[in-house]
């Protein structure tokens, strides 16, 4: 791969969208967080129970959250603790 999808960010440890790629992976993430919210409102406005409602919801959200890890290490700059420039 020749262009990085997420750049590291200037200050602290992780990334940034970088290119048009990156910024739809955050979109997409975004939108899958946003539809994994309203799935968890509609099973507690339906009868399900909260508690029994949050287990898939955060598990859908763990999922979710590394696989954007993985996105970020695999297309993005090697990660590292950054002081700026």
């Amino acid at each position: 791969m020749t262009r990085l999808w997420f750049r590291a960010k200037r200050y602290g440890w992780g990334w940034t969208p970088a290119g048009v790629e990156g910024w739809l992976v955050m979109a997409a993430f975004v939108v899958a967080v946003v539809v994994d919210g309203g799935v968890l409102l509609y099973r507690v406005r339906h009868g399900v129970g909260a508690r029994q409602a949050l287990v898939p919801f955060y598990a859908v959200l763990g999922g979710l959250v590394v696989a954007l890890l993985v996105t970020c290490w695999k297309t993005g700059e090697p990660p590292r603790w950054r002081w700026g420039s």
